[in-house]
């Protein structure tokens, strides 16, 4: 199960409308390590500035991998924590996440993070099974 939800929750997508804000705050609780890891990442954007934050330290078990797993290979998910923090979210292996802020001028840095190269290059054999 990726989530924890809420019987209100449940009750308002059985209705056909569900809060934002509500959804997040239910992702937060649901998903710790991945809502810390994206909201450091940010944090650090914030304060470093330049075109992008991201983590290269693998995370702790098994558990805290699914739960960036989790988070960032759902849309709903992802989409939903983009428009909370106002960036945009990039993706690799199982444990490099990347926070990049709405800005045109940063494009070709997001697209180089996001490339097959970069994919490959950003390998390795202990991150083979993850």
């Amino acid at each position: 199960m990726s989530l924890d939800v809420s019987p209100a929750l449940l009750e308002q997508a059985e209705r056909g409308e569900v809060d934002e804000q509500e959804f997040v705050d239910c992702v937060r609780t649901s998903l710790p390590y991945a809502w810390e890891m994206i909201s450091s990442l940010v944090a650090q954007l914030k304060v470093d500035g330049g075109e992008f934050a991201d983590n290269q330290v693998p995370p702790p078990s098994e558990k805290e991998r699914g739960q960036l797993l989790r988070a960032l290979a759902s849309d709903a998910i992802r989409g939903a924590l983009q428009r909370h923090f106002g960036v945009r979210l990039a993706f690799q292996n199982c444990h490099r996440v990347a926070v990049f802020p709405l800005d045109p001028a940063v494009e070709r840095s997001y697209g180089e993070f996001t490339s097959l190269r970069s994919q490959v290059l950003n390998q390795s054999p202990e991150l083979r099974d993850c």
